[in-house]
């Protein structure tokens, strides 16, 4: 089985995964990895599928050309290798940041974390709260090598959530769901 990773983005409405999905069956593909959600009103899937043999990532684009003009959605596919690549070891962290909205919070924040060996698998950010008196929000989801002290991140967090005027904080990960 050959590997593709699709991803889909357009104004949200009902039928969009039913209709992309649909494809996927009917050429013979399975959901291996996903994430999808409403972004400011537009939704956006990403996919890992496994699919046949006989069929590359034109064919499946062409396949989903359809339901991408239905649903007016960017959609591109692309083959990607069947090895999986080793994500680096260590203990899951969570990042929580939340403050006034400005731009380059999550430049900075990454950044930081980035400079200090640790590994962001997962993004996640909103506007919340009130039109007047927006909040910005931003979860990260991080893999912290055995070699960095958890509270030396956590100080230079706290640093920078200052100079920021945010309020950055990080804690050992729950178990997942999945």
């Amino acid at each position: 089985m050959g590997h593709f990773a699709v991803s889909a983005v357009g104004a949200d409405r009902p039928g969009i995964v039913a209709a992309v999905t649909g494809v996927l069956v009917d050429t013979g593909c399975n959901i291996e990895d996903s994430s999808m959600s409403i972004l400011r009103g537009h939704f956006a899937m990403m996919l890992v599928v496994a699919g046949p043999d006989a069929l590359d990532a034109s064919q499946l684009e062409q396949a989903l050309s359809a339901p991408a003009r239905d649903l007016d959605l960017v959609l591109a596919v692309r083959a990607i290798d069947d090895d999986v690549p080793a994500s680096p070891e260590g203990d899951e962290w969570t990042v929580s940041v939340y403050g006034a909205d400005k731009p380059g919070i999550v430049h900075q924040v990454t950044r930081l974390l980035a400079d200090n060996g640790v590994n962001v698998t997962d993004v996640t950010t909103r506007v919340i709260g009130e039109a007047e008196r927006p909040v910005y929000a931003m979860l990260l989801d991080a893999t912290l090598p055995p070699t960095v002290e958890a509270a030396d991140v956590g100080r230079r967090l706290d640093e920078l959530g200052r100079s920021l005027g945010v309020e950055c904080a990080m804690h050992p990960s729950e178990a997942d769901i999945l």
